[in-house]
């Protein structure tokens, strides 16, 4: 880009200092280069010496824990006086060490996991939600294991309590239902003590399961499950409590019977899980193809927008789907 002087030297000085709305004497000043100015220390600075010992001091073991005025109070109260509390902000400034300067425990940085499906029983998410009793702090656990892709619940369990041992048998026993394959799928959940168990993870490892978890405190990592969860509980029969773990059984059976075969899942194209999950999904869209295109072909003008469609299910699933770069920043790469 052109400077102003250059700009001024080929359209003359009066014109372009007119046309951006600048005094000439602006011009004129931007001609001289102007002198470095020579840095200049302050007498009453300390000396490099100086600036080390109050570092020093503020180092020592015992001073570790106290901010500055903390340290310029006890080494007034001793009979020493190395500086002022505002320099000694200013050395530790220097240094970089205007924190806590004892060792802290850092909290790792966490990579948000990104899994991808693209059909049936290759990514599973499992979680446990609690179910309100029939008394005050009573509660039943249940366990439930969905696919990702079709959002068909493969695997629930009811228990008592939340156990690793438990949810081992579920998801051993939901597996072998499926016929998972080593190599085949990655089990999602969130990091709950039964989700990190040891039986838990060993158990994968030898069926051949990949495992994957949340970050901490981060629920929007395991969307899938926690919207089945919501579907359940605002579900208008859904009781306030269950009068036994006999009453939340025949519960779940209905509602899992009605949510894989039934629910038209809106995340699925209006198609159930269980016609997702067996491969019926295609021929359920065409039957529905067939019926819009009779209705389109009866009465067009009330489609303005052309003829209609069932949609489509989604060819991928993800969790976390990785953001894509911009074009520029492609190139760069």
């Amino acid at each position: 880009m052109a400077t102003i002087t250059e700009v001024g030297s080929r359209l003359g000085v009066a014109a372009t200092c007119a046309a951006l709305g600048l005094p000439k004497a602006t011009y004129y000043r931007a001609l001289k280069p102007r002198p470095a100015r020579p840095s200049r220390t302050c007498h009453r600075a300390l000396l490099p010496g100086e600036r080390r010992t109050v570092l020093d001091v503020l180092h020592e073991p015992r001073f570790a824990e106290l901010a500055p005025a903390q340290v310029y109070a006890t080494l007034l109260d001793e009979g020493h006086y190395l500086c002022s509390e505002r320099t000694m902000y200013r050395v530790l400034a220097e240094n970089a060490e205007v924190r806590e300067r004892r060792d802290q425990l850092r909290h790792p940085v966490y990579k948000a996991p990104e899994l991808l499906a693209t059909a049936p029983n290759q990514l599973w998410s499992w979680d446990i939600t609690k179910l309100l009793g029939p008394q005050k702090w009573t509660y039943f656990h249940l366990y439930v294991v969905l696919d990702v892709f079709s959002r068909y619940v493969v695997g629930w369990m009811l228990a008592h309590r939340e156990n690793a041992a438990l949810a081992e048998r579920l998801i051993r026993e939901t597996c072998e239902r499926q016929g998972i394959q080593r190599g085949q799928l990655t089990v999602h959940a969130d990091r709950g003590t039964s989700m990190k168990s040891k039986p838990v993870a060993l158990m994968l490892a030898d069926l051949g399961v990949t495992k994957s978890h949340s970050r901490p405190h981060v629920s929007n990592d395991n969307p899938f499950s926690e919207s089945q969860f919501k579907t359940m509980k605002y579900r208008p029969d859904f009781p306030d409590r269950f009068g036994s773990i006999e009453h939340g059984r025949a519960h779940c059976v209905d509602f899992f019977r009605w949510y894989n075969t039934e629910h038209r899942h809106g995340g699925l194209g209006l198609v159930t899980p269980h016609d997702v999950h067996h491969g019926l999904a295609a021929a359920r869209l065409q039957a529905r193809d067939a019926v819009l295109a009779a209705a389109f072909a009866s009465r067009p003008e009330r489609f303005p927008a052309g003829a209609p469609t069932a949609g489509a299910v989604p060819t991928e699933v993800w969790i976390n789907k990785p953001q894509r770069t911009s074009p520029s920043e492609d190139a760069h790469q």
